[in-house]
């Protein structure tokens, strides 16, 4: 056995520098399709997506609107999607206060009862029906089992799991203010 490994190792060495020597080029790596997932088993079932609740405005009233996430639904894609504003079909009764980001916001969990959700440098200060969007759409996926930690580009989510925040308040802050509101006046969410 011992004696396959050392002529294995001259053999390919020999591969290679053969194609080099054929004018074949060299390459680095090509970046192709998606990344690899694993084996699944014959039995199991894809997971179908969470349907969360995006604040938007119906007539000027704050209005959820329910959207499918990626499962689980984490606050970087539910508030990447809350962002991006109202999409085609709710485009007909729905609006938005919320202005276009020139980076992701952060969501940190500050205990039991509490969320910070800060905005990029540079995103303003968003009226009160901007942040009350805001906050039922991110106090609804906290109280809810979606919400999971995620880190990503642009300083991510860095917020646990908070299944156990029903009705949580939610800080919301940026260049030089910041502002606490209770999701307590929000209207419950559509029943998935």
């Amino acid at each position: 056995m011992r004696r396959s490994r050392v002529w294995a190792l001259p053999a390919g060495l020999a591969a290679g520098l053969t194609l080099a020597g054929c004018g074949v080029p060299e390459s680095g790596v090509i970046q192709a399709g998606p990344a690899a997932s694993g084996i699944h088993s014959p039995g199991a079932s894809p997971v179908p997506p969470k349907v969360v609740a995006l604040y938007f405005l119906h007539d000027g009233d704050l209005t959820p609107y329910p959207r499918k996430a990626g499962h689980p639904a984490d606050f970087r894609s539910v508030l990447d999607m809350l962002f991006a504003g109202p999409d085609a079909a709710e485009s007909t009764s729905a609006t938005t206060e919320l202005p276009r980001l020139p980076a992701p916001p952060e969501v940190v969990v500050d205990g039991e009862h509490a969320l910070t959700v800060r905005l990029p440098t540079g995103a303003g200060r968003p009226g009160y029906r901007a942040l009350m969007q805001l906050t039922c759409t991110v106090a609804g996926v906290a109280g809810s089992s979606a919400a999971k930690p995620t880190d990503g580009p642009g300083g991510g989510a860095s917020a646990t799991a908070p299944g156990s925040l029903a009705r949580p308040e939610v800080k919301v802050s940026g260049d030089g203010w910041t502002r606490t509101l209770s999701a307590g006046p929000c209207p419950d969410p559509i029943p998935s």
